[in-house]
């Protein structure tokens, strides 16, 4: 009965994204690629000085990307320190510094990691003005990454890849925040909060008394979703019944989670005018989607705990949502991921370590599968013997090498962080004596899991973890900035070297890359290439944890 239970709610996500996949898909690409533009877009580009004709060149596109951001985490940095004149502060003083470095970099980069509880910490002008905006431009920079890179293989003998302001504004007008609007009132029907409360004293059962925030939550908790920001309203994430209520509100906000990530090849294969290359994409993300679901739900099953999971969500309601979140960069939880089974909590480790791309993040899963498909293109052209190709452009050594830089960059920080906590004697006192209160095998998996979802944009913890020091603060800040822009700055250096080659010829020598044996050699390059890399230091915590 547990299995059955499992498949059906297993099918029901497929069914619904699957309904989803095509009408979404395609109206993304139609958002990114009409030439009309809304009479609110025309009056935001008037008051930038942009004109919406004219397209960029990678580096120039790179810019703004770089400098929108920047600009936001100042923005962010300085609401946070100047809380307590902001209206809504709720009384709440402002944040340290390396608090609102490090939360200011966690939103602008999508990953929302919160070293913080965030409704003692934050009032809800920090919350709407700064955290709920940053989720929308976040989620929008990355979706405008991601077209720009499918411009890369669209385009011929061009030296342009589109216009960052213009795919930034249509990110957030035409995708974000409708479908944000829509998703809300259907939240606050399931049961989630929307309100301007502050702060109720109730009498509890035991005759006690407690204290419950209020706030705009479902507002802020659909563009979380839709947009795989992460975060919560509240401490303990969409586990508070106010922000995910009951098993129905839980099932919506998976496939919220879902929705846009998965819809995206169906956009990439409308754009290079070939739905099959999309099709190929999508199989090789559920195929993924499926085996860690079915590996972390037997795993935890196999434990047959309770600890740490919603009585209203259960084990699979709770190991789905995990899947869910760390397979995409949502980061979003309704349990603790610290109190899975080692195998469990192993394999929400190994779902960001694939570098979230089944389906990963808004924009950040495609042009992430797309350049792991790069590398599988060119490994079958070594096999072979032949200049390796795809959808008509050659890979060559400049391809291959910003391909491989961007496979690189997030093990690397990752690897780097988690040794550093360690091997630096002062940062290993405090680490060890302050943030770890689990020591031993599960003490470094706390660790590792948390440069693994900073480096990685995905923002969940294993929560037994105190972070807000100023080492993680700072350490976790500096992953989660490279590990956000140093990848983007691969992507459109890539996609200015696609859309600057003419399209060669297929040949009978040309790989196809929309059949079956493609997305075996996909899935296989994915596993190989990003989640062995990781093999060792897996050993030293989740797998040993496991064994003992």
């Amino acid at each position: 009965m547990t299995v059955l239970f499992f498949v059906l709610q297993l099918v029901t996500i497929a069914v619904v994204i699957g309904l989803l996949y095509r009408p979404l898909g395609d109206y993304l690409a139609y958002a990114f690629t009409t030439s009309k533009n809304l009479r609110v877009e025309r009056g935001f580009y008037r008051l930038i000085g942009v004109t919406p004709e004219s397209e960029q060149n990678w580096s120039a596109y790179l810019r703004g990307v770089l400098a929108f951001s920047a600009v936001g985490i100042l923005l962010l940095y300085a609401l946070q320190r100047l809380q307590q004149l902001l209206p809504f502060a709720l009384g709440f003083p402002a944040a340290s510094e390396h608090l609102s470095f490090n939360t200011a970099i966690s939103f602008v980069t999508n990953t929302n990691w919160q070293s913080y509880s965030p409704d003692l910490t934050f009032g809800y002008g920090v919350q709407l003005v700064g955290l709920t905006v940053q989720n929308f431009v976040s989620a929008a920079v990355g979706l405008a990454v991601a077209v720009a890179l499918i411009r890369g293989f669209s385009y011929r003998r061009s030296g342009t890849i589109g216009n960052f302001w213009v795919d930034l504004t249509r990110g957030v007008t035409r995708v974000l925040l409708p479908l944000s609007v829509l998703t809300a009132l259907v939240l606050v029907a399931t049961g989630v909060i929307q309100n301007f409360a502050g702060f109720t004293d109730v009498t509890t059962i035991t005759g006690g008394t407690a204290t419950i925030p209020g706030g705009p939550v479902a507002s802020q908790e659909a563009i979380k979703l839709l947009g795989t920001n992460g975060g919560g309203f509240f401490n303990v994430n969409s586990a508070h019944p106010f922000e995910n209520p009951n098993p129905v509100s839980s099932m919506l906000e998976i496939i919220l989670m879902l929705a846009i990530p998965f819809a995206l090849p169906r956009t990439f294969g409308r754009m290079v005018g070939d739905h099959r290359q999309g099709y190929a994409i999508a199989a090789v993300m559920g195929v993924l989607y499926i085996a860690s679901a079915s590996l972390m739900t037997w795993a935890e099953l196999s434990s047959g705990t309770m600890e740490g999971k919603e009585q209203r969500f259960g084990i699979i309601g709770s190991t789905l949502f995990g899947t869910t979140s760390t397979i995409t960069s949502t980061g979003a939880v309704n349990s603790m991921h610290d109190s899975f089974s080692p195998l469990a909590g192993g394999m929400a480790m190994v779902n960001m370590m694939l570098g979230e791309v089944a389906p990963g993040g808004v924009g950040s899963g495609l042009y992430g599968m797309l350049v792991v498909a790069i590398i599988a293109v060119f490994i079958a052209g070594l096999m072979v013997g032949r200049t390796p190709e795809y959808l008509g452009k050659k890979i060559g050594a400049r391809e291959i090498k910003l391909a491989s830089l961007y496979i690189l960059t997030t093990p690397t920080l990752v690897l780097l962080g988690t040794a550093l906590s360690f091997a630096i004697p002062a940062v290993r006192a405090d680490v060890e004596g302050t943030s770890i209160w689990n020591p031993g095998l599960h003490g470094f998996g706390e660790v590792l899991y948390a440069f693994t979802s900073a480096a990685n944009n995905n923002g969940s913890a294993f929560a037994g973890l105190t972070a807000n020091t100023p080492w993680f603060n700072t350490a976790l800040g500096v992953a989660m900035m490279l590990g956000r822009f140093l990848p983007i700055v691969f992507v459109l250096a890539l996609a200015g070297s696609l859309a600057a080659q003419d399209r060669v010829p297929v040949t009978t020598g040309t790989l196809p890359t929309h059949r079956p044996q493609f997305v075996g050699l996909l899935l296989g390059v994915v596993v190989i290439v990003s989640a062995l890399t990781y093999f060792p230091v897996l050993a030293l915590g989740p797998l040993a944890e496991g064994l003992q």
